[in-house]
């Protein structure tokens, strides 16, 4: 008897070869039988002509910390999603101190957008050290696939303690980051991961440690996963910075090398253009370099309070360095201040923010009194004030306590250049940032979204390439065994939706989070059926499926 049988199903394999119908049939969490497939199973699912196809792999999260109390990592599963690689940018809860836990969820309040009250209440600090962090998420149970980066920053902390943040590393503290490298690789980290984006910075505006290192670091570091012999490098660069310096970093380890975050930008608009051209030159000549692109418009809900929006830019500086509160509100209102600001925005430049104001919205007004700037943009109110966008949104954030609410919709708004992007053969879909700037926006259901408007809507691909590009594409990227297809003897991660419905709701917000904290969630449309290594975690109506076993493993053997 076998344990799933899904009988009369569109299976797209994740091949990118074309669908076909028939059942597959589960046992033991693995693919046993495909095609005319009949018998007793112990659950049978009648697909009656829906798409049946691998689940999704999301190779940019943030759920590093989130997996701790919610072993599920919900949204993801209701969206499709069976694997998740966390640890993305140099961001990790391990290596980690006792005496740095405190630092170390500051630091992800600020560069990642997370609560630190939920932080503080919900992370189980049941590990110190990188193997030993992988062997809690074993030990606790995950519902789904997780594969973890090592992150350079939590890295340094440990081998500079106090100084991460401050210089460059002696040859002996970088020997010991090697061998913190090549230990967390042996024991099953993915790779390693770094950042040089100047939008990363923890508590006060601080640059995050990976950012203080030099050039002989990031050699010796790469190149301590080229001596282990496995994993994969991943950086998040920053704008100015171009492919030729990362494909040296490849070249030299032999590893494959993913880059992120490519999201196009109309103030620069061949950027993101120029960077796949350049990965794709280095793939002739044998380096495997791949660039992390969004499939999604980044769009953010922010307050003044927590302003990520503006972050990248340099003349903000001043403000993520005030000492308290009165001091904060003392620069938001100091006219050299907003001169600098202006200044800085009249130079065009690769960053979250461009000054185009007529994608930045009062989404909610805090007081009663002015609640007609609700869904107006900020161009059009400044224009009528006779003021400058960026006085006009300081001074009412500053009148409404810094409560309120703006909607600002940044990058990725050119659909033509977001299609040129996903169709680059140098690309990868990515850039979810499930777990992450949980109060700003929510792109978990990022496949949704591919396969609802780019494949339905636009017509921008043919399902069956939507469907590898994000499970069998990336599964072979990262050497993710026996993931991303349907085949006999894969992990039965599957996913069954509806091609002319599947989609993903607006975001809202939900308090659910440990110390009632709230965050930006979406809901899926079209799911009907996801399961990881034969386990069903969502049902037919697209909802999660309650007292399921942890179905999930913490991979730890990658091919790549």
């Amino acid at each position: 008897m076998y344990d799933l049988l899904i009988r009369n199903a569109l299976i797209v394999d994740g091949s990118g070869r074309p669908g076909y119908l028939g059942s597959v049939a589960v046992e033991g969490g693995l693919i046993r039988e495909i095609g005319n497939v009949s018998g007793p199973a112990r659950e049978t699912v009648d697909a009656d002509g829906l798409v049946l196809a691998p689940g999704i792999v999301d190779t940019h999260t943030h759920y590093d910390a989130q997996i701790t109390w919610d072993p599920h990592v919900s949204p993801s599963p209701s969206h499709g999603v069976t694997t998740v690689v966390m640890g993305n940018c140099g961001f990790t809860l391990a290596p980690c101190r006792p005496e740095d836990r405190s630092l170390t969820m500051r630091n992800l309040t600020h560069v990642e957008g997370m609560s630190l009250a939920a932080l503080e209440a919900g992370v189980r600090w049941e590990f110190q050290t990188f193997p030993e962090y992988l062997s809690f998420l074993e030990k606790r149970g995950v519902g789904v696939n997780v594969a973890v980066f090592v992150g350079h920053s939590s890295v340094r902390t440990w081998a500079l303690r106090g100084d991460a943040a401050k210089r460059t590393a002696t040859p002996e503290e970088i020997e010991a980051m090697r061998n913190i490298v090549k230990d967390a690789i042996r024991a099953g980290a993915l790779g390693f991961s770094t950042t040089t984006g100047t939008q990363h910075n923890g508590e006060g505006g601080i640059p995050m440690p990976s950012r203080l290192a030099d050039e002989t670091e990031m050699r010796a570091l790469t190149g301590a996963v080229g001596e282990v012999g496995r994993g994969v490098l991943m950086m998040t660069k920053d704008g100015t910075e171009t492919v030729p310096r990362f494909e040296g970093w490849a070249q030299a380890s032999g590893r494959p090398f993913v880059i992120a975050a490519l999201i196009h930008s109309q103030a620069t608009p061949r950027a993101v253009f120029d960077d796949l051209d350049a990965m794709g030159e280095a793939r002739k000549r044998g380096n495997r370099l791949w660039g992390a692109v969004s499939a999604c418009p980044l769009s953010m809900e922010f307050t003044l309070e927590a302003p990520y929006v503006f972050e990248g830019m340099q003349a903000w500086r001043p403000a993520m360095q005030a000492k308290d509160d009165v001091t904060y509100r003392a620069i938001l209102s100091d006219p050299a201040f907003r001169a600098s600001l202006r200044e800085e925005l009249s130079r065009p430049a690769q960053r979250t923010f461009n000054g185009d104001w007529d994608r930045v919205f009062v989404l909610q007004s805090a007081e009663e009194k002015h609640s007609g700037y609700d869904g107006r943009s900020i161009a059009a109110l400044a224009a009528e004030a006779g003021k400058d966008p960026f006085d006009w949104l300081l001074d009412l954030g500053l009148a409404e306590d810094l409560k309120t609410y703006f909607l600002a919709q940044l990058l990725n708004t050119d659909d033509q250049a977001v299609g040129a992007m996903l169709k680059d053969p140098n690309s990868l879909i990515s850039l979810s940032d499930a777990g992450a700037h949980l109060e700003f926006f929510c792109d978990a259901g990022f496949a949704l979204h591919v396969l609802g408007h780019w494949v339905r809507d636009r017509g921008l691909m043919p399902l069956e390439q939507a469907v590898h590009r994000m499970t069998g594409e990336p599964a072979g990227v990262f050497g993710l065994k026996g993931r991303g297809a349907i085949a006999v003897g894969a992990h039965a991660d599957l996913f069954l939706f509806d091609p002319k419905t599947v989609g993903r709701t607006p975001t809202r917000r939900v308090k659910d989070l440990p110390a009632g904290a709230t965050r930006l969630i979406t809901d899926p449309k079209g799911v009907h059926g996801v399961w990881v290594n034969g386990t069903r975690l969502v049902d037919a109506n697209g909802a999660a499926v309650s007292g399921q076993p942890l179905s999930g493993k913490v991979l730890r053997e990658f091919n790549a």
